[in-house]
């Protein structure tokens, strides 16, 4: 009971430190955003307290299937770091933040060819954007993408070479899935690999529908503003996280469809082979 406590304690923690990075360590953050973040922040950390230190999950998925959440957070923690770095490099250079800039600025320019996401989010800007916030848009854009196809990469690493999740043991699904129903009708194989697919296809395509739909909806509505050090880091963050996140599930879900499938065959060979045995 002590270790599933302290280990939740310490993945609260870990949360919201992670949602106050920003936060610390850009210079001119304002009071009140930053009592917005430290209420968030322990928000996070008393959620993510609470779920792990339950017997059974209510929320989080895959919570006993290591590494899938902890490639996640790491992937988000690295993001959120790289950019709130790049951020406090244009008041307070040193360095690594140039490094760091120098860098995202290299990837950027890499990935913004035509029709490609970055090049999306850079042509959402408004048009009286100036060059300084188009060019920390596009070094942003660019290092958090990155980071969301390296940590899918390992992902399927893990899930094709290491063979994830039974590598760890047993693996539970209704625990792992709390959110999933499995009596909510029609064979649970076909709605895990449904589902899948689903998760997949839209991480695939929200990171070019969402910079659509903003620039479409800009008449409309205020644009979003990312020339806040702030606003631009997790409006970065979520654009690439969100969409690598549900292609990691689909994945998942694939993988844990396909164990599902295999066990179902054995069973199925061998009550035929048992069968014969018994005609015999």
């Amino acid at each position: 009971m002590f270790v599933r406590m302290s280990g939740a304690a310490m993945r609260g923690l870990l949360v919201a430190l992670l949602i106050a990075t920003p936060a610390l360590l850009l210079p001119d953050s304002a009071t009140s955003q930053s009592q917005i973040v430290v209420l968030m922040a322990l928000i996070a950390a008393f959620l993510t307290f609470v779920e792990y230190n339950s017997n059974a999950p209510s929320i989080v998925e895959f919570r006993d299937a290591a590494p899938f959440n902890r490639l996640r957070f790491v992937a988000l923690f690295l993001t959120v770091f790289l950019l709130t770095t790049i951020a406090k490099g244009n008041s307070e250079p040193t360095s690594f933040t140039h490094a760091i800039t120098s860098l995202g600025t290299i990837i950027g320019n890499a990935i913004d060819f035509p029709y490609s996401p970055v090049r999306l989010i850079v042509l959402m800007l408004p048009y009286d954007s100036t060059v300084e916030t188009i060019n920390n848009v596009r070094s942003a854009a660019g290092i958090s993408y990155l980071i969301s196809l390296m940590a899918m990469c390992v992902f399927v690493s893990l899930v094709r070479i290491w063979g994830w999740p039974m590598r760890n043991g047993a693996f539970n699904v209704w625990v792992n899935l709390p959110l999933f129903d499995p009596t909510a009708g029609g064979d649970v194989l076909y709605r895990l690999q449904r589902d899948a697919r689903v998760n997949i296809a839209l991480g695939f395509l929200l990171p070019f529908i969402i910079p659509a739909v903003v620039k479409a909806t800009s008449d409309l509505i205020d644009p979003i503003s990312l020339e806040n050090p702030q606003t631009l880091i997790w409006t970065m963050t979520s654009w690439a996280f969100l969409p690598a996140s549900m292609i990691m599930r689909g994945i998942a879900m694939t993988r844990i469809a396909s164990m599902i499938e295999e066990k179902r065959r054995r069973a199925y060979q061998s009550a035929s082979e048992e069968a014969d045995l018994q005609a015999a």
